[in-house]
């Protein structure tokens, strides 16, 4: 059953006072993060100086790429973590909860962190260069643009989750010298591209993100993001054109010993009544520099402690969990 998102559970911070208020204002902008943590995981972010114009320029060249024969898109053809072309079928979100879903129905291009390690172990697993398309010679440097906004908003939003929890501004921030950050743009064509979606199958099944933070401006749609609430089960995300929509992945709540839930989601596949809908999503997946050792705030901040882990095992485990074939 489709229902309404309502505040409090997710509501919009405006990032402004955060950035150049007195205390009273940022303690109160943590404790809004804080309890919205808590209960479902999301936020949307107004006043973050991303200009919607380099949005809109993105989704222009990526769609151009996307609507590409298929021939000449296989080149660019990546596996799950890797940077290139994800095309139909390469990924099956549901499977890291355990559910045998269908593929996801979507098109991806995959970008990730645009300088080596000093590492070659690291450098080996972790690195290679971003895999531009020819056909789109304008996307490299949108996408290098956007990415340089993603890398400041998520330096700001750390340190606020660092005040959400009465800890040290650089809590989080000094493990970000130098992240595996990830960048996907999806694309969710209609169903004249797609054909019908099979019993249980969606743009994007249900699952948790992997990393820290993830930052994602999307697009209103009937087949659109979805959020899974304790007290409303699975609800139509809100959706401001102005903000960004923040949720914690499952690294970050971990960190914090389960006082922070990873936002679970899913992506509708396109509406019977509107099956040609198309949507596209630019995903910035926020994760640490490779060799953190995470470990669980103790009580009474967090609520289970979890055994330390290693942030890069634990990432490349998850991504092997939804990798068809």
């Amino acid at each position: 059953m489709r229902t309404s998102v309502t505040e409090p559970r997710i509501p919009t911070i405006d990032l402004r006072p955060w950035l150049s208020g007195g205390a009273a204002e940022r303690q109160a902008i943590a404790r809004t993060v804080d309890e919205a943590l808590q209960s479902a995981g999301f936020l949307l972010v107004t006043g973050h100086g991303v200009d919607p114009a380099l949005r809109t320029r993105i989704r222009t060249a990526a769609r151009a790429f996307f609507t590409l024969p298929t021939e000449t898109k296989q080149p660019y053809a990546a596996k799950v973590g890797g940077r290139g072309w994800l095309g139909p079928g390469a990924e099956a979100n549901g499977y890291s909860e355990g559910t045998r879903t269908p593929p996801d129905l979507k098109e991806s291009l995959t970008f990730a962190t645009h300088e080596p390690f000093k590492d070659p172990v690291v450098n080996a697993e972790w690195y290679a260069p971003n895999v531009w398309p020819a056909e789109v010679p304008e996307l490299r440097e949108l996408c290098e643009e956007y990415l340089a906004r993603m890398a400041e908003l998520e330096n700001h939003l750390l340190a606020l989750l660092g005040e959400a929890l009465g800890l040290e501004p650089d809590f989080f921030t000094r493990h970000m010298g130098h992240p595996t950050y990830g960048f996907n743009i999806n694309w969710y064509p209609g169903a004249e591209v797609i054909g019908e979606a099979e019993e249980g199958q969606f743009r994007i099944g249900p699952h948790t993100d992997f990393g820290t933070v993830t930052i994602l401006d999307r697009q209103a749609g009937k087949g659109g993001l979805q959020v899974f609430t304790d007290e409303g089960g699975w609800e139509d995300a809100p959706f401001d054109p102005d903000a960004l929509t923040i949720n914690v992945g499952d690294l970050m709540a971990r960190w914090t010993g389960d006082r922070w839930r990873s936002g679970r989601h899913r992506v509708l596949p396109p509406p019977a009544d509107a099956p040609g809908e198309e949507l596209m999503s630019l995903v910035y997946f926020g994760e640490c520099t490779p060799g953190t050792l995470v470990e669980s705030v103790p009580a009474p901040v967090g609520r289970v402690a979890y055994g330390p882990v290693d942030s890069h095992t634990y990432l490349r485990e998850k991504l092997d969990s939804i990798t068809v074939g």
